[in-house]
């Protein structure tokens, strides 16, 4: 065992056991165990018990979107099921209590605070390991040296574990990622499921299964408080929290990430540069963009501009989608592209609160469709856009079959009962259509469900809210039918 300068050992042994309540009374702390579940949590769940395969998990995502509650919940799933309490270790390796010691030391201390020998069938959860130096090295070898343990991570610096569980952790780690709440999981964890039942809707001639509601101004109401407020599970119940998302959500989860962890990372220089990019991207949120608008409206230069894109991606705040011709065909040199926030609910932390009568909400609208897509990362979402003589046109959102190479599908997001009735002003997605053999699209709204056929395009028009609803549970209805494979 190292040498512990400074800090008595007892005093770090107080910390662990206050950290792991259930060594005593065999139960985490009542605070965590009323808390409603995410949905994400039964995915990620059988991760944590499986033991066949000698691997960490990671569990990464943005700040704040509840990766320790998570850990909480599959502690306290972990003794529901009978599990040994005093072999389920907890550590935040945030506390300062623990400086300069390593993932081993930390262990050393668990088994003399547990009063155990060795760690066979233990399961370790580390929180926020990123605060850690060189931490994928020290677990790939704690993976290695004690195969009958299993060992749970988390962090929040999404960049930096991406990176690094990437290059150090090859065979050793199992990444998860956990992103912002859906709005399926917001109206879930509000237990307010009652505003959506079973339906159907007619796609391409098609009747196939699609939520629906019986009161869409209610339900629009919430899709406008989870724009607002809805991307983070502990914002969502705090009245506090959302009087004054500048102060509790900008400085705990944009600040620290522009301020402290990229900067660390990438070795930035010019931080407040990085802080007004981001901020310039952020209330554009929806936007297209090319290099030299950037570069006029943000005077930052073209080669600083890739890599604050980059890393803005890395560490999750952004999503950029890149654009396809009239003919879904890629562009050899990119010259345009829109860039997301990875949850609306940024925007408003750094900004205001956007009302569903106020200009930009369609922005807003696009930008939550395109999160809840942005669960599925393995999709390859893209926008079409398109000048031919004095005919231009664009269509929100197109899914590419990089194995056919042509669209499965597409969709233009709407803030507007008006296209239910107007369908010639949809002519740039039926134009689409037809160039690319589509038989149909789907046209969101606000409130108006329907069918209409269009230069011989079918579309189905459905509420924007829904269609969000509906992405989320499909989401994980498939995250789960991939883990049970």
């Amino acid at each position: 065992m190292a040498v512990y300068s400074g800090i008595p050992i007892e005093k770090r042994l107080e910390r662990l056991r206050y950290e792991n309540p259930w060594w005593l009374n065999a139960s985490i702390e009542q605070s965590y165990k009323i808390m409603r579940k995410r949905l994400y949590f039964e995915i990620f769940y059988p991760f944590v018990e499986d033991t066949s395969v000698k691997r960490a998990i990671v569990l990464m995502g943005p700040r704040r979107v509840g990766k320790t509650v998570l850990m909480f919940h599959a502690i306290d799933r972990l003794i529901e099921k009978a599990y040994d309490p005093k072999k389920i270790c907890f550590i935040g390796i945030d506390n300062p209590i623990y400086i300069n010691l390593g993932l081993e030391d930390m262990l050393d201390l668990a088994l003399t605070a547990v009063k155990k020998e060795h760690l066979n069938g233990f399961y370790v959860f580390f929180d926020e390991i990123q605060y850690l130096k060189d931490w994928e090295r020290q677990l790939k070898s704690l993976v290695d040296r004690y195969p009958n343990t299993k060992f749970i991570v988390s962090g929040s610096a999404a960049a930096a574990l991406k990176m690094q569980s990437g290059e150090s952790g090859a065979g050793r780690f199992t990444n998860f990622m956990l992103p912002p709440l859906t709005f399926h999981e917001y109206i879930h964890l509000k237990g307010l499921d009652n505003l959506v039942q079973n339906g159907k809707v007619i796609y391409n001639s098609t009747e196939i299964p699609f939520f629906n509601s019986h009161d869409i101004n209610e339900l629009n109401k919430e899709f406008f408080q989870y724009l607002n407020y809805g991307g983070y599970p502990e914002v969502v119940f705090s009245e506090k929290i959302q009087s004054d998302m500048g102060r509790y959500v900008k400085s705990d989860i944009v600040d620290k990430v522009l301020l402290r962890d990229l900067p660390s990372l990438y070795g930035i220089r010019d931080i407040q540069e990085l802080n007004r990019f981001f901020s310039y991207l952020a209330y554009n949120t929806g936007r297209e963009f090319s290099f030299e608008k950037i570069c006029k409206e943000s005077a930052v230069q073209k080669d600083t501009i890739k890599k604050y894109l980059e890393y803005l991606e890395a560490a999750f705040l952004i999503k950029v989608i890149h654009k396809v011709d009239e003919n879904a065909k890629g562009f050899k040199r990119v010259t345009a592209f829109k860039v997301y926030l990875t949850n609306p609910s940024l925007r408003t932390a750094m900004f205001s609160p956007v009302q569903p009568i106020d200009n930009d909400a369609g922005n807003m609208v696009e930008t939550a469709i395109f999160s809840q897509w942005m669960h599925r990362e393995q999709l390859d979402l893209k926008y079409a856009s398109w000048k031919m003589g004095r005919s231009e046109g664009e269509v929100d959102i197109v899914l590419i079959d990089h194995k056919f190479f042509k669209p499965k599908w597409c969709v233009e997001v709407k803030w507007s009962n008006r296209y239910i009735e107007k369908v010639s002003e949809l002519s740039s997605l039926t134009f689409f259509c037809t160039q690319n053999q589509l038989k149909a699209a789907l046209v969101t709204t606000i409130s108006e469900w329907g069918n209409r056929t269009h230069n011989d395009v079918n579309l189905s028009f459905v509420p924007a809210a829904l269609y969000a609803y509906n992405i989320g549970d499909i989401t994980l209805k498939q995250k789960s039918e991939w883990l049970n494979f």
